[in-house]
C-alpha cells in the first residue's frame, strides 16, 4: 500500500477522531481502568456497532490522547492494507507524531496476520488496546502469539443502568419506593425492553439502522469470512435463531428442515453467528463436562430491540425478552452461566457458577399471580436448590409481587431494580 496514502488515512482518521462525541460513560471503562497498568494487551470485544470506538475514545480521553497512536483498519481505504505495509504503518506514525508507547487498533482482525506485529509491538515494551467484533479469531490469533499476555473485555450492548443514563433519568436506592419515580423507571424499563440497547438505533429510532447492522453482521462477519456458500439456509437459521429466543436447539431439526447435509454444518453456522456475537448459546448444566457437551443448548439474541425488528413474531413475546435481558445482565457480571434441568425435568432458567460453587439460581417470569404459574417457577427452584444444595434462590418478574412466606429461602425481585443494583 503506498506510504501517502497511509499517512492520509491517518491525519483524516485523527481529525476525524477529535470531532467524534464520546457519549455516555460505559460501565466497563472502570474495568479497563484496573487493567491499564498491567503489561497485558487489552482486547475490547464485541458486537458490530455496540460502542467499541466510543469507549476506545473514553480511553483516549482519559489518558491523554496525545500519548497514543489510533488506526481504525475498518476504514474501506486499508482494502489493500496487507502485512508486509505494517512497518510502513509504523514509520509513519513515528514521522507525523513521534515516538509514543500506546497503539489503539480498531478492526485490526480485517488485516491477514495481523497478530505478527502486534506481537512485535507488545514484545517492545508498548501498551496495545485493540477493538474486534469477531470473538473466536481475536482470541485463538492471540492465544497462539501472545500466550498469556493479552486480557479479553467484552463490550455488549447499553445495559439498563446505561439506557437510563442515555436518556438522562437518575435514580438511588429511594427511587424503588417513591411511586412518581418508580413509575417513571418502570416505563423506562419498558421502553429498554422494546428497543435494546444499540447505541446508533436509540439516537435515530429508525428500524433501518438495525435492518442494516443485521446485514452487515451477517454479510460482512459471517458468509464472506467463512466463505459460507448456502447463503439462504443460513439466513433462514439465523431468523429461526432469533425467533425462538431462550428455547432449547434441536440440530437435527434444523438439519432437516434447511436440507443441509450434516449436524455438523448446523453446529458450524451457529459458531459462526457466536462469534460475530449475534447469538449466543447456553450450556444446559451437568457436573460431568462430557455429558454437558452433548445437552441441549438454549440460545439468546445479543439484543432485544434487534429481535423485535429483525426476526419473526412469536407467542410469549414479553416473557422471552424478559428472559434475555436477564441472559445479557448476567453475562455482564459472571463468566460462567447455565441452565438447569431437574432429575423429573423441571426447568430452572439459569444458574451462576462462581469457581467450583453455584452461587445462584434463576428463575425469570413476568407474573406470579398465576396460581399454576407460581408453583411452577417455585417448584423448578426448589427441586434444583435441593438437587444442588444450594441455600437461595431467586425469581425475576416484571411486577412487583409477594415473595412467598413459606419459602423464605427464595428471594422475589422485580427485573427493573435487580438490574439496577
Amino acid at each position: 500500500m503506498d506510504k501517502s496514502i497511509i499517512k492520509q488515512v491517518i491525519l483524516e482518521q485523527e481529525s476525524a477522531n477529535k470531532i467524534a462525541p464520546t457519549g455516555i460513560q460505559r460501565e466497563q471503562l472502570a474495568l479497563i481502568d484496573s487493567l491499564v497498568p498491567l503489561s497485558h494487551a487489552i482486547i475490547i470485544s464485541g458486537v458490530r456497532r455496540c460502542g467499541k470506538s466510543t469507549l476506545m475514545r473514553q480511553i483516549l480521553k482519559k489518558y491523554d490522547e496525545d500519548e497514543f497512536y489510533f488506526v481504525d483498519f475498518e476504514d474501506e481505504r486499508f482494502v489493500r492494507f496487507n502485512t508486509e505495509d505494517f512497518n510502513t504503518l509504523y514509520e509513519v506514525l513515528i514521522e507525523l507524531y513521534g515516538l509514543k508507547q500506546a497503539f489503539f487498533f480498531d478492526e485490526i482482525q480485517n488485516i491477514e496476520n495481523w497478530e505478527l506485529f502486534v506481537r512485535r509491538i507488545h514484545r517492545e515494551k508498548n501498551k496495545v488496546f485493540i477493538t474486534g467484533s469477531n470473538a473466536s479469531l481475536l482470541s485463538s490469533e492471540l492465544s497462539t502469539r501472545l500466550t498469556g499476555r493479552h486480557i479479553v473485555v467484552e463490550l455488549l450492548p447499553f445495559s439498563f443502568k446505561e439506557y437510563l443514563r442515555y436518556q438522562q433519568i437518575t435514580y438511588n436506592e429511594k427511587s424503588f419506593f417513591i411511586t412518581q419515580e418508580k413509575a417513571i423507571l418502570k416505563r423506562y424499563f419498558n421502553e429498554f425492553l422494546e428497543n435494546g440497547g444499540m447505541p446508533e438505533y436509540l439516537e435515530h429510532k429508525n428500524p433501518l439502522v438495525l435492518q442494516n447492522l443485521y446485514e452487515n453482521i451477517l454479510y460482512k462477519d459471517v458468509i464472506v469470512r467463512y466463505e459460507v456458500k448456502e447463503v439462504k439456509a443460513i439466513r433462514e437459521l439465523t431468523l429461526d435463531l432469533l425467533s425462538n429466543i431462550g428455547t432449547p436447539l434441536s440440530y437435527t431439526k434444523m438439519k432437516n428442515n434447511l436440507n443441509l447435509g450434516s449436524v455438523n454444518t448446523v453446529k458450524n453456522y451457529i459458531h459462526y453467528l457466536e462469534n460475530a456475537y449475534l447469538i449466543f448459546t447456553l450450556d444446559r448444566f451437568s457436573f460431568s463436562v462430557s455429558q454437558q457437551t452433548l445437552l441441549q443448548k438454549k440460545v439468546y439474541a445479543i439484543d432485544t430491540g434487534l429481535v423485535k425488528h429483525i426476526a419473526f413474531s412469536f407467542s410469549k413475546k414479553q416473557g422471552r425478552y424478559l428472559e434475555n435481558i436477564v441472559y445479557l445482565e448476567l453475562r455482564r457480571r459472571y463468566k460462567e452461566i447455565f441452565y438447569y434441568k431437574t432429575k423429573n425435568n423441571l426447568e430452572v432458567d439459569f444458574l451462576v457458577r462462581e469457581g467450583t460453587k453455584i452461587a445462584l439460581l434463576v428463575q425469570v417470569t413476568e407474573s406470579l399471580k398465576d396460581p399454576k404459574t407460581r408453583e411452577r417457577e417455585y417448584k423448578a427452584l426448589l427441586k434444583a436448590m435441593r438437587e444442588l444444595n444450594v441455600e437461595k434462590g431467586l425469581i425475576l418478574t416484571q411486577e412487583e409481587e409477594l415473595a412467598d412466606a413459606e419459602f423464605p429461602e427464595i428471594e422475589v425481585a422485580v427485573i427493573y431494580q435487580w438490574l439496577l443494583r
